[in-house]
């Protein structure tokens, strides 16, 4: 499995931006999908994901109704729709697939994205 990320950029407070992330490889029902994100001097958090099979979605409390994840099972992809951005929001953004389900540790994530830099600011 290949994750590839794009979509990043420079921000101001307020504005949106959209994160896209293909996936080469066969993902199943069981997978999960989802996006963490790891700002200069933090360890990496859980932002958001989204179950293959059923469509539903788990958020961070700190993104929950700013965020929207999505899957496109036709294109094997996911996004990430981020609105009413903060400047504590900058950081790099990983997309990862889950073989055992959604998870909010990622070192139980399987296989990542390379990374796409998000910069909220004035």
């Amino acid at each position: 499995v290949q994750l590839q990320a794009s979509g990043g950029g420079l921000v101001q407070p307020g504005g949106s931006l959209r994160l896209s992330c293909a996936v080469s490889g066969r993902l199943y029902s069981s997978h999960a999908t989802g996006w963490f994100r790891q700002a200069p001097g933090k360890k990496r958090e859980f932002v958001a994901a989204i179950r293959w099979g059923a469509g539903t979605t788990v958020y961070a409390n700190s993104v929950k109704g700013r965020f929207t994840i999505s899957r496109d099972k036709g294109e094997n992809s996911v996004s990430l729709q981020m609105d009413s951005l903060k400047p504590e929001d900058t950081a790099v953004y990983y997309c990862a697939v889950m073989f055992r389900g959604v998870t909010s540790n990622p070192e139980e994530a399987n296989y990542w994205g390379q990374g796409t830099l998000v910069t909220v600011s004035s």
